[in-house]
């Protein structure tokens, strides 16, 4: 019924879209296994500011603040980790914050450095090693004042004054840190919390959830397998990354690596979007005849701007402790999840390159929440309620959503996050809501990221 106006072409293109959209899938799925998860980094990133806040935190705080040691932890962590998987700076601070005087095991594994700075350090703590009074120039180490944490563990090491760089200021700065980046969560699920709750007493009295209504394009369900897996995997996903990356490689050659791979994922974001959204926009043309701007084909609904912005923040507090109970959920059930996203390691490592994060910010915050709404909650999600009903629709369209980000670790929150962003669109009508929510969503991400940072 559904096909019953589609010529053979179009069923073929369809078909040929489906089968390499299935390749190219199951691929990034398995390589998403062999991705390390960001969680790691940001636990330690998080106790190494700890650590670096502890002469600013007021003494009957400290007991919510510290709980444990964060040298320690962080020593226990890496210790759960094979030696061989770590970073070379990994590798360092579990040898410096390692109790045991065994030298000669990580003498012997010094080799694998490559970094001659590193090297040093291990031949500096052989000879602390073989002669506890040893004491070192601490000259010798102001070559690391670039990584303060680093820095703390050598003064620590080797008994010398560390205050001229980890400063009070400085301290109360990463104090302020550590406080944004546990109670900005806390008091989010909380207020997302009574609001779940305060919509889950309504619908029950009400015996209904206030759907507004749902407008689709005349389009049928092959246009939507053209426009994800023809557009947006077959030309965005595999085609266009070919001249975006191109692109920035011909003129960035003589730029830092943090901006080319900043380049490389806004301009790869650029490419990956126009050829689905110009497949919309034909499609649209050929509905209707033409193609004006001034309709809201979409139901974006902008106006009144209060409340669709309103309608939007309300989503995102409202599915935040979803997607985080269902993340603890896959914790405690997996241990060592891999696939994490590329770019939040390029955001958490990234040093003090603002242009880089302004790309960053701009992609994350901007450009995927708007392209990521208009294909998923602005054609396909009402094409599918209108074909097999508004719950099939979400539940759908949500699974697609995660699916399409290509990581098994991150498919069950984001398939939370998806459904998430459908209802919202569904209960305010408008679309910008989605596109508030999901940008939202993102930028809470990038601002706990951006405040790791030490």
């Amino acid at each position: 019924m559904i096909f019953k106006n589609s010529s053979k072409s179009k069923l073929t293109l369809a078909f040929i879209s489906i089968v390499i959209t299935f390749f190219v899938w199951q691929q990034g799925l398995r390589d998403s296994l062999n991705r390390p998860s960001v969680s790691f980094d940001i636990s330690q990133k998080e106790q190494e500011i700890a650590e670096l806040s502890v002469q600013s935190i007021p003494v009957n705080l400290k007991k919510f603040f510290i709980i444990n040691d964060p040298v320690d932890q962080i020593n226990k962590s890496l210790s759960d980790v094979s030696f061989e998987e770590l970073t070379e700076r990994n590798k360092f601070i579990r040898i410096i914050t390692s109790e045991s005087n065994d030298y000669l095991t990580y003498k012997n594994l010094s080799k694998d450095f490559k970094d001659k700075n590193f090297k040093f350090l291990i031949d500096e703590i052989e000879k602390k090693s073989k002669n506890n009074l040893y004491k070192a120039n601490s000259d010798k180490f102001d070559l690391f004042k670039g990584d303060r944490f680093l820095y703390h563990l050598l003064s620590r090491k080797f008994d010398f004054d560390d205050s001229a760089l980890i400063t009070k200021s400085f301290s109360r700065k990463m104090f302020l840190k550590i406080l944004a980046i546990r109670l900005i969560p806390l008091l989010t699920i909380l207020i997302g919390s009574i609001l779940a709750l305060k919509i889950l007493y309504k619908t029950i009295s009400l015996k209904k959830f206030g759907w507004k209504e749902i407008k689709s394009l005349d389009l049928e369900l092959i246009d939507m397998v053209l426009l994800i897996a023809g557009g947006f995997v077959v030309l965005g996903e595999v085609v266009s990354p070919l001249f975006s990356i191109s692109l920035v490689e011909l003129f960035s050659k003589n730029i830092s690596n943090e901006l080319s791979q900043s380049l490389k994922i806004f301009f790869g974001y650029l490419f990956m979007a126009i050829p689905p959204l110009w497949i919309v926009f034909y499609q649209i043309k050929s509905l209707n005849g033409e193609f004006t701007f001034k309709k809201d084909y979409l139901q974006f609904n902008f106006l009144p701007i209060k409340y669709a912005i309103i309608q939007g923040i309300k989503g995102w507090l409202t599915i935040v402790p979803f997607v985080l109970l269902v993340s603890l959920i896959m914790n405690s059930l997996i241990d060592n999840q891999n696939g994490s996203n590329p770019l939040l390691e390029i955001v958490l490592n990234n040093k003090n390159n603002y242009f880089s994060f302004f790309l960053l910010f701009v992609t994350t915050t901007l450009l995927a929440p708007l392209f990521e709404e208009i294909i998923f909650r602005g054609i396909l999600l009402p094409t599918l309620s209108r074909d097999f009903g508004v719950i099939s629709g979400i539940i759908v369209s949500a699974f697609i959503f995660a699916l399409a980000h290509l990581s098994l670790g991150e498919m069950p929150p984001l398939f939370v996050l998806g459904i998430g962003l459908a209802i919202t669109r569904i209960a305010s009508g408008s679309l910008f809501s989605a596109v508030i929510m999901h940008s939202l969503w993102n930028g809470l991400t990038f601002l706990n990221l951006f405040l790791l940072r030490t």
